[in-house]
């Protein structure tokens, strides 16, 4: 092999390994190292204006617990997302305030039915604003089994699951941070009830079920401490 041809080659070599260091791999990870891989899905752009003040919004809060057979458009997805768990700094800070900026929460979608959207169970990437794919197919019955048979749960269009790392919190507070994991939880909940109120949607906050059922479930090794359907409101 002449040396023109050795030096072609390392050029290349070097070129490749460039751009792969800037393509975004479609792998994220659990915690403890444990690898996800599947298809990503990117969300749309949220909106920072809408239709419904925040002082509506408040007003008309309500637990909808009663869904139409409907589903949901991606972009009311998107936006629920972002309003629970979105960034909204340059310094990614969140949409919901977190003690020390630890941010414990992973969110997770049990999607049945969304336009555009293939039913399954998702990871949801607050930095890139995307859906990890976990598990493909209709997860809702089963969610609804490991809730305590609430019906609520198995008829919504979908269902956000809030997953708490209490590490990521209990390191730097101690045992005073299973406190603010939990306050965490409730302001990430009254934003999604405040977003699905603005979208027309309803939502319920759903506390009963089997922790480790639920962990199974979506394959997490966190611990669920919420889930939120979500569907277009009926009756």
């Amino acid at each position: 092999m002449n040396i023109k041809r050795v030096s072609y080659l390392v050029i290349v070599l070097v070129v490749v390994s460039s751009v792969l260091l800037f393509v975004k791999p479609y792998v994220t990870w659990r915690e403890g190292g444990e690898r996800i891989s599947g298809e990503v899905v990117v969300l749309p752009e949220p909106r920072l204006t809408g239709e419904m003040s925040v002082e509506e919004a408040i007003a008309r809060r309500r637990s909808i617990r009663s869904y139409r057979n409907e589903p949901l458009t991606l972009e009311q997805l998107s936006q629920l997302l972002w309003a629970a768990h979105g960034i909204t700094d340059p310094r990614k800070y969140r949409s919901a305030p977190s003690a020390g900026a630890t941010y414990p929460f992973e969110v997770y979608v049990v999607v049945g039915n969304v336009e555009a959207l293939e039913p399954g169970i998702y990871r949801y990437d607050p930095f890139n604003h995307t859906l990890t794919l976990v598990k493909r197919g209709d997860w809702r019955k089963a969610l609804q089994k490991a809730a305590l048979d609430q019906s609520w749960v198995g008829r919504a269009a979908v269902d956000i699951v809030l997953v708490a790392f209490y590490r990521r919190t209990t390191s730097y507070y101690g045992e005073r941070g299973v406190r603010y994991v939990h306050m965490e939880a409730g302001h990430i909940g009254q934003n999604i009830y405040l977003q699905a109120t603005a979208l027309k949607l309803g939502t319920v906050a759903v506390g009963a079920f089997y922790d480790d059922q639920v962990a199974e479930i979506i394959g997490t090794e966190g611990v669920p401490l919420y889930i939120f359907p979500v569907g277009v409101p009926g009756g």
